[in-house]
């Protein structure tokens, strides 16, 4: 199974967004395709809200892709 980090930014992404920005999902739209029809799990649940809020301390997985999130930093 591949293993992505992802670095927070802000308070939460879309889930939508998550995937196009890790390169799991070729486009914005592609990626709503794969959550739509059931292919996406948040922390072990099949996930089919496409903009579902997701923060840092959860994990995304499609197919043999498995994503953590990470909290953003914490400003100095």
């Amino acid at each position: 199974m591949q293993k992505l980090e992802f670095q927070l930014t802000g308070e939460f992404i879309p889930l939508n967004d998550l995937l196009k920005v890790t390169g799991v999902a070729p486009s914005g739209g592609a990626a709503k395709v794969l959550v739509a029809t059931g292919k996406v799990w948040v922390d072990g649940a099949v996930e089919l809200r496409k903009t579902c809020k997701i923060r840092g301390g959860q994990t995304v997985r499609y197919a043999d892709v498995c994503i953590e999130v990470l909290a953003a930093a914490p400003l100095k």
